[in-house]
């Protein structure tokens, strides 16, 4: 290691390093003949974005982990790289030290894949491991992560799903050839998830978990990610704490799964670490662009549609908070099934909440469009109190 580059070279980081290695100039470090790799390790997409494109242009293999940088640019980011013959590698940006980029690229490139389903933010799958597990509300949780450290101070991007929405745009494009596209993936966070539905899933024998869901549809691609009720004996289900775990279908291999902790010091560092071993190892082989960025060659790389979420079929969850009245049930019932959504079981409560009582179901497959019109309708009803609850469902046997 010839330099760090850091706008603080005053603070002690615990560890020594020889004089004149740590600087204040990054681009001093990218335009250095004798330094042959760049490790990206700003994060953002600012000052981040025109360092590794220097140091491309200067010919020079980069190392990052930038998700958030990747899943905006990384059709230019990959252009610039094909261009330039250089390597731009990334491991750490998607699952920690889960080998997934790896594993698409180079371990799955005899499948065609068809799926992809996983738990790949550690805050999320903490917060809900903590309600499940104690029954506590989600500020109080939240608070506890943001002590413990697994939370930010602002934690917006964990909990509001954009991280996790960062890393399935990459996974998107490595397993189906497609371009970048992270601003058609449907997003939806876990701030709005009460214990009380945790404990309702869990009744009828499902976990509710973040997940980033994505599936091949041949000349289109399903792609979201929000909270989802997955039954709880599916592996995911058992993923508990800050790890994370990721599902990929093929049609050779069926199935796998990777887990491992996807957020922290030392597991990033081990997939950096990785990438830059790869990349000396190319370099001193006189190897480069051996394995596409994207794994799949530039010119193979489509621009293939994300459909919109209310195109979407799935298995649904509600709860009603309606008033104790006769009727209720067959109003709510009848709405539903003026839009073609058929109802698998109902189970009233008999907890009164604020003279309210709880009315859950599930459903069969019904499509999403539908559904949301339904709730609109059911929600203007004056014997329901509050805003409806949904939750949709992932089922043994789908991604």
């Amino acid at each position: 290691m010839k330099h760090v580059a850091d706008i603080d070279t005053k603070t002690d980081r615990g560890f020594a390093l020889d004089d004149g290695v740590l600087i204040d100039d990054a681009f001093a470090v990218i335009n250095d003949p004798d330094i042959d790799i760049i490790v990206e390790m700003i994060g953002g997409q600012g000052i981040a974005k025109d360092l590794i494109l220097k140091a491309i242009n200067n010919g020079k293999p980069v190392v990052t982990a930038n998700k958030a940088l990747l899943a905006a640019y990384g059709n230019e980011l990959s252009q610039a790289a094909a261009e330039n013959n250089v390597d731009l590698a990334y491991e750490a940006s998607v699952g920690g030290c889960m080998p997934i980029i790896k594993t698409i690229r180079e371990s799955l490139v005899g499948n065609r894949i068809s799926g992809i389903s996983g738990i790949l933010n550690g805050t999320c799958n903490y917060i809900l491991s903590e309600i499940s597990e104690n029954g506590v509300a989600f500020d109080e949780i939240l608070a506890e992560a943001q002590e413990e450290g697994y939370a930010e101070a602002d934690p917006t991007l964990d909990i509001e799903g954009f991280d996790t929405a960062h890393k399935l745009a990459i996974l998107n494009s490595l397993a189906y050839g497609m371009e970048m596209n992270l601003e058609d993936i449907y997003i939806e966070g876990i701030s709005g998830i009460d214990p009380m539905d945790i404990r309702y899933a869990k009744q009828f024998g499902y976990t509710i978990k973040l997940l980033a869901i994505s599936k091949f549809l041949g000349d289109s691609v399903e792609a979201r990610v929000h909270p989802t009720m997955i039954p709880s004996e599916n592996l995911l289900s058992n993923v508990g704490g800050t790890l994370n775990a990721v599902t990929v279908t093929g049609d050779a291999v069926g199935n796998i799964l990777l887990y491992g902790h996807g957020a922290g010091m030392m597991p990033t560092a081990s997939a950096v670490v990785g990438d830059i071993v790869d990349i000396a190892r190319n370099l001193i082989s006189n190897t480069r662009g051996r394995v596409p960025m994207f794994s799949y060659q530039p010119d193979h790389i489509e621009k293939i549609p994300i459909i919109p979420i209310d195109e979407i079929s799935a298995h649904y969850y509600f709860r009603f908070s309606a008033l104790d009245r006769p009727g209720v049930l067959s109003k709510i019932s009848g709405i539903l099934g003026d839009l073609g959504i058929s109802i698998k079981i109902v189970h009233q409560k008999d907890r009164k909440t604020k003279g309210a009582v709880p009315i859950v179901m599930l459903t069969h497959h019904a499509k999403e469009a539908h559904v949301k019109q339904a709730l609109a309708k059911i929600g203007s009803l004056d014997i329901v109190s509050d805003t409806p609850v949904l939750i949709r469902i992932e089922d043994q046997g789908e991604y």
